[in-house]
């Protein structure tokens, strides 16, 4: 029982780290508290929905896209941030700004976030822990780092609030080139 417990928060805290990164970048721009909520809802959803969808092709196709699967979101990451960084640069401002509090920019963000959640759904069944219980810490953790990462975020941009645009960018891309070093060097 306390093996599954640990594994349970080892699971949620691990898929929680790309949340609250990517949360903080979003949160630069400031949010208010509706916005959080909604923020906080898809990425917590993506995460879950990732996991069941894993689990449901787990044998299947695991084996396969198991292990690359996080660093397509990783790739997305940087190459988002690196967009960001490049238009704060030329201008000051994105001229079509990527709004990740709603629309297709919440849903690019929830995706990509929660490629490496299909990895850990392919492997959810057989680490035995109740599925329904992970899925729900992992669902509660994330939102609370979604919370967490934009309310950091924000204290951030406040700060730095001429250059709030090449900071959300420089931290979405040092997350996936983070995220990517960790992956490629962790165990296997």
């Amino acid at each position: 029982m306390i093996a599954a417990a640990f594994k349970i928060v080892a699971i949620a805290l691990s898929l929680a780290l790309d949340v609250f990164a990517v949360s903080v970048g979003a949160g630069v721009r400031g949010v208010s508290p509706g916005m959080r909520l909604r923020i906080g809802a898809a990425f917590a959803s993506a995460e879950v929905l990732m996991n069941c969808i894993g689990a449901l092709l787990g044998a299947a196709v695991g084996h396969v896209v198991g292990g690359v699967a996080g660093y397509f979101g990783f790739a997305a990451l940087i190459v988002l941030g690196a967009y960001m960084c490049v238009e704060s640069l030329r201008g000051g401002k994105l001229r079509a700004p990527i709004d990740m509090s709603r629309g297709w920019g919440l849903a690019l963000a929830s995706l990509t976030i929660s490629l490496d959640s299909l990895g850990v759904g392919f492997s959810i069944l057989y680490i035995g822990v109740p599925p329904v219980f992970t899925l729900v810490a992992i669902a509660a953790v994330s939102v609370l780092s979604t919370t967490a990462g934009l309310m950091l975020g924000r204290r951030l941009g406040g700060r730095v609030e001429e250059r709030a645009e090449l900071l959300g960018g420089a931290l979405l891309a040092l997350t996936g080139i983070a995220f990517v070093l960790l992956k490629a060097l962790g165990p296997s």
